[in-house]
């Protein structure tokens, strides 16, 4: 007997963990009375295996007339219960113990004051027997008692007689809800003696159909009659072998986990829906002015070059256009803190971070729309196939961060791209070569200037050397002038051709990054509350093994 309750220990065990998980995982998903109600059943499962399980609860219940009270004294085998043509007769639950010591915290959580011991008898060992008020009584007090009890006791045994077994209030209220516990139920059509023998048989195969529409296939049903004793031997020897089994507390415990787990979802979960984030991350990349940043980056790579490697004599010019990029703001950053010296690090240096918003122009009405399209989405794949509360539970979670997409997005548009702003190593060099050819384009200005003064004052001419037939100044100037606008006009042949691969790296790089930021804002609360659905479900099979 002690190797069946450690058998049994540990899977009632873990079904009252996956209960108590999947309760937690539904909460502010599924009705609370759900799952309060989990939480009600896990607490009392705690509570009913601390206490004596040498002892089984059973409860006779029925409705006005019944005769419960009369089947109470036949089995305990003594006039414990008052019985009279006076209703309601029972007002409150007694007991009758059969072997009860050690029964007391057991019948002190149900509390039931009022204990008696049975006749002694050799049979029903650890038999708690209650005798419930009417379940149809006409006082409110008497009703709730019973529904109180209905939802603790080990055994269940339905008392009904043939004129109301068939009543809509016992089977609506009570053994239809109770399908779940069939195995801790016994059904007993009392007071047969005023039948004839045919007349009991067709009560029986009548009852046997109730009970079976009412999902309660294979609970015994007897025929009793308290007044003659027709019966009540088959009834104690049916109620001894469940007392005997000392399983009835754990297979009511099971059965109550079937039933709390049954009311936090249906039978078969539907498998959990997917995420994806491309229309979502093209829409936050149009709706961030990405085209426009893109754009912007080989304008703005153009326009440095120029500005570094461009004809020293006319450079100065392109200082005077502003950088695409700058005027975006992106490439305006600041350093995190500041020296000692109170001098502020260089914009490259480390700690370098972006100041303010950027530049590029509020998304449009329909940017916004298409993002709120594609958030919209996002929620209804992920919810695809989920049930109704878990669904809008996804569809909320791809939402909830939706109000700082617009600052995360500008944030990482303008830190992605100032990269874009990084000046390639060949640009020092070409402009090294240009000051040097402009030095000697100048040299050679001077030199002719030089001798032009000395011609103007009729001064003796020095030697002039010669390159070919052409004086060594007038090549200086005139190979200065011309080399530095070659090396400016390639110059920025190069910089066009290195300003759209930066462009492209540069589109590249902000789609990964937003993307990033879709995927944290959106996608991860969905994907969060979709594990969360998982591991409501993996935990509701769990429950329900």
């Amino acid at each position: 007997m002690k190797l069946l309750r450690r058998k049994e220990g540990p899977s009632l065990d873990s079904r009252l963990a996956a209960l108590l998980e999947a309760a937690e995982l539904a909460e502010g998903r599924l009705p609370e009375e759900a799952v309060s109600g989990a939480r009600t059943v896990a607490e009392r499962a705690g509570v009913r295996r601390s206490l004596s399980i040498e002892h089984t609860v059973a409860a006779l219940a029925g409705a006005t007339g019944s005769g419960k009270s009369s089947l109470y004294n036949a089995l305990a085998g003594a006039d414990l219960a008052a019985v009279g043509v006076v209703r309601p007769t029972t007002s409150a639950a007694q007991a009758a113990l059969w072997d009860g010591e050690g029964s007391g915290p057991l019948l002190d959580w149900l509390d039931i004051p009022r204990r008696h011991p049975a006749a002694p008898a050799s049979d029903l060992s650890g038999l708690v027997l209650l005798d419930l008020p009417d379940h149809d009584s006409i006082q409110v007090s008497h009703r709730l008692e019973v529904d109180r009890l209905v939802e603790l006791v080990d055994l269940l045994v339905w008392v009904v007689d043939p004129q109301k077994y068939a009543d809509a209030a016992l089977h609506d209220r009570y053994l239809r809800p109770l399908a779940a516990h069939r195995g801790v139920m016994l059904v007993v059509l009392n007071q047969v003696d005023r039948l004839p023998e045919t007349a009991v048989d067709r009560c029986l195969r009548d009852l046997r159909r109730l009970l079976d529409e009412d999902g309660l296939e294979g609970v015994p049903v007897l025929a009793v009659s308290a007044r003659t004793g027709a019966g009540l031997a088959e009834l104690r020897a049916l109620m001894n072998d469940r007392v005997a089994e000392r399983k009835s507390w754990s297979t009511r415990l099971a059965a109550d986990i079937t039933t709390a787990a049954a009311r936090l979802g249906p039978p078969e979960e539907a498998p959990a829906g997917q995420v994806t984030d491309r229309a979502l991350t093209a829409s936050l990349c149009a709706a961030a002015g990405v085209p426009l940043v893109v754009e912007a980056v080989a304008k703005g790579h153009r326009h440095r070059a120029v500005v570094a490697t461009g004809w020293p004599v006319t450079r100065w010019v392109r200082r005077l256009r502003p950088d695409p990029l700058r005027r975006l703001r992106i490439g305006v950053l600041a350093p995190a803190s500041r020296p000692a010296g109170g001098v502020p690090a260089g914009p490259s240096g480390p700690g370098a971070e972006v100041v303010g918003r950027t530049s590029v122009p509020a998304a449009s009405a329909l940017e916004r729309a298409r993002v709120e399209t594609a958030i919209r989405d996002v929620g209804e794949a992920a919810a695809s196939g989920l049930p109704g509360p878990w669904a809008a539970a996804v569809r909320q979670a791809a939402r909830s961060r939706s109000q700082e997409l617009a600052d995360a997005v500008d944030r990482v548009v303008a830190t992605t791209s100032a990269s874009a702003t990084k000046r390639p190593r060949w640009w020092r060099a070409v402009n090294v070569l240009q000051w040097l050819v402009f030095a000697a384009m100048l040299a050679g200005a001077l030199w002719l200037g030089g001798l032009f003064g000395m011609d103007y004052l009729r001064l003796p001419q020095p030697p002039l050397p010669t390159v070919g037939a052409v004086p060594w100044p007038t090549v200086l100037l005139a190979g200065g002038a011309l080399a530095g606008v070659l090396i400016a006009a390639l110059s920025r042949l190069t910089a066009w051709a290195g300003g759209r691969r930066r462009a492209r790296r540069t589109a590249r790089a902000l789609r990964t990054a937003v993307g990033r930021v879709g995927d944290d804002l959106v996608l991860a609360p969905v994907r969060v509350e979709l594990d969360r659905y998982t591991r409501f479900t993996e935990a509701l099979t769990r429950a329900r093994a």
